[in-house]
């Protein structure tokens, strides 16, 4: 009875809008890659369903008052980053993946994960006393070990999402506008800095490419170029699965991962589109609503956080298709294909629905 009662209790409108964004992007990689790749992201998605149903009987409060349990998840988080980037293989020239048999495992979706829990648990008991510098510091500090280390395989979309994270929550927490103006400053130093010392050829290239598409058209261009070619081929009803020039002849690189909303946008047209950016939108309010209602710091910056890479990685990957931001291989959640990505989208979920019901 008191699973039945649970379920019943469930955030059906979140649990519906993410059924509808999932299934839109498991019919485009079914339709792009195969019916193999679809049925391993099927599974992962079952398999985040799952998660989130036994996740929202988990009592979110053990992570608020145990410092142990936090400390231990983030630490666990960094060392496996320290094990890909000494012991994981190079697969396509970066190290991001450990290899289980078939399966591909990324340690940097858990890490967000155990960066938000660690942050939120941070902040939530010092929120009063944020403008001393050292909450500041000590929590940049919390946030640059992971975003150092994901650099290093490299992976400078994932780098730029933990930096977003952390100075979000800074703001939701109340920083000292003096303080924000100084960090700022900081980081356009450091963007300097890393542009000239630490980039790689590559990431410059799709960073200038972005600035001048005709660029390198043939090369570092090409994804972004076919990308708008198979959104405007769209039209309002697409050209039909299994059917789009661009995604199904080889043009449109990556068409299950960086680019699947461009495939979505040639195959599906601009009905489909619409439907997906309607769920997305759907899902954002209830997640504000669990932010708005719930009675403690804590759920409200988990949620935040949660909130602010889902939201920031949804905005990166359509803007890098429509042709608005640079090329960074951010996967778009709970569309793109891959088990890490979605396993952590649905394990962020299963806590927020936790805090929903247990809001206290």
């Amino acid at each position: 009875m008191k699973v039945i009662k649970r379920f019943l209790n469930l955030d059906f409108f979140l649990l519906g809008a993410v059924t509808v964004i999932c299934s839109i992007g498991l019919i485009s990689i079914y339709s792009s890659t195969g019916p193999e790749a679809a049925m391993r992201q099927l599974f992962f998605i079952l398999g985040g369903f799952l998660v989130y149903f036994i996740l929202s009987f988990f009592d979110w409060r053990s992570l608020r008052e145990n410092s142990f349990l936090v400390l231990a998840i983030y630490l666990l988080s960094i060392a496996s980053l320290i094990a890909l980037l000494l012991f994981g293989p190079e697969i396509r020239n970066v190290q991001r993946w450990f290899r289980l048999g078939p399966i591909m495992i990324s340690p940097a979706e858990f890490a967000k994960l155990a960066l938000i829990i660690i942050l939120a648990k941070y902040f939530s008991m010092r929120h009063v006393e944020l403008y001393k510098i050292r909450h500041i510091v000590l929590s940049g500090v919390y946030a640059f070990i992971p975003t150092y280390l994901v650099f290093r395989q490299p992976d400078m979309g994932t780098a730029i999402i933990f930096l977003v994270l952390w100075g979000g929550i800074l703001l939701i927490s109340g920083i000292k506008i003096k303080h924000f103006l100084i960090l700022s400053g900081v980081g356009i130093v450091s963007l300097a800095l890393v542009w000239g010392f630490l980039m790689q050829d590559y990431q410059r290239d799709r960073v200038m490419s972005f600035v001048d598409p005709q660029m390198d058209p043939q090369g570092i261009g090409w994804g972004g170029n076919h990308a708008r070619i198979a959104i405007g081929n769209g039209g309002l009803l697409g050209e039909g699965l299994h059917r789009g020039s661009q995604t199904q002849y080889g043009f449109l690189p990556e068409p299950h991962t960086d680019f699947i909303f461009a495939a979505i946008a040639e195959e599906m047209g601009f009905l489909v589109v619409t439907l997906l950016i309607s769920a997305l939108a759907v899902m954002f309010w209830r997640m504000f609503r669990v932010i708005f209602n719930t009675k403690s710091n804590f759920p409200r910056l988990f949620v935040s956080g949660f909130l602010i890479i889902i939201l920031f990685q949804s905005f990166v990957n359509i803007g890098m298709n429509l042709g608005i931001l640079p090329i960074m291989g951010t996967p778009f959640p709970f569309v793109s294909y891959g088990g890490s990505s979605t396993l952590f989208a649905f394990t962020g979920l299963g806590i927020l629905e936790s805090m929903r019901y247990n809001n206290n």
